[in-house]
C-alpha cells in the first residue's frame, strides 16, 4: 500500500482546509484508515480515524466538532476536513494505515498502523 497526502498549506485562525490521502492496493474498503500530526518536538498525535469495514469515525477530543475524515471507496481516498482551524493545529499531518485485523483499543496508537505516507504540513497563523 502506498499513500499519498496532499492538501496543507498556510491558513489563518478560523479557515478551513482539506486534507487528501490517496491510497493504492486492494482492499482499501477494509483498512482501518487515520490522519495523525505532529508538531516539532513533540510526539504523533491521532487526530481522526475510520474503522476497517465500518462507517465509525472517531476523533481526539482536541478536534471533535472541528474535523471530519470520510472515506470514498470509489476513489481510494481519504479525507479530512478541518474547519474552524486553530494556530494549536499546526503540524506535520499523516495519513496512516492498516491492512490487518486492527482491533478498536489499539486506533489512536501511531505505531499499530502498517502504513503511512509522507505527510503533508499545515501551519495555521493567528
Amino acid at each position: 500500500v502506498q499513500l499519498q497526502a496532499s492538501g496543507g498549506g498556510l491558513v489563518q485562525a478560523g479557515d478551513s482546509l482539506r486534507l487528501s490521502c490517496a491510497a493504492s492496493g486492494p482492499s482499501f474498503s477494509r483498512n482501518t484508515m487515520a490522519w495523525f500530526r505532529q508538531a516539532p518536538g513533540k510526539e504523533r498525535d491521532f487526530v481522526a480515524a475510520t474503522f476497517r469495514g465500518t462507517s465509525s469515525t472517531h476523533y481526539a477530543d482536541s478536534v471533535k466538532g472541528r474535523f471530519t475524515i470520510s472515506r470514498d471507496t470509489a476513489k481510494n481516498t481519504v479525507y479530512l476536513q478541518m474547519n474552524s482551524l486553530k494556530p494549536d493545529d499546526t503540524a506535520v499531518y499523516y495519513c496512516e494505515a492498516d491492512t490487518g485485523r486492527m482491533i478498536m483499543s489499539s486506533m489512536r496508537n501511531p505505531s499499530a498502523y502498517n502504513y503511512w505516507g509522507q505527510g503533508t504540513q499545515v501551519t495555521v497563523s493567528s
